[in-house]
Parts: structure tokens; sequence; C-alpha cells
């Protein structure tokens, strides 16, 4: 319980926004940030009320 309490307080107090930005400033820094390679992430729910069924491929 003690972790998942102080996860949601930092997460609240934006202490990993901060981490994030401060990382990402000393790479910059450093050069050493490398975008030629890049992952984009995301999820899928089910349409509870109907959403537009897609198209079927040809």
């Amino acid at each position: 319980m003690t972790c998942w309490r102080r996860l949601a307080e930092w997460n609240a107090s934006g202490v990993w926004q901060r981490l994030h930005e401060v990382l990402l400033d000393r790479l910059r820094a450093a050069d050493a940030l490398d975008f030629s390679r890049a992952a984009v992430d995301s999820s899928q729910i089910r349409a509870l009320k109907g959403g537009r069924r897609p198209a079927r491929p040809l």
C-alpha cells in the first residue's frame, strides 16, 4: 500500500514529468538522443455504445 500511495503522490506532484524533462535535457546536452528510430504505442478499447465498425480490407 505504501508503494502505491507514494507512486500516486509523486504522480500528482509532477515528479515523473520533471524527471522526464531533466533526463531529456541531459541527453540533449550530451548529444545522446537519436530519433532515427522511434516507437509509438496506443491502446484500443471496445466501444460499449456500439461505435462504427471499421471497413473490411479488400
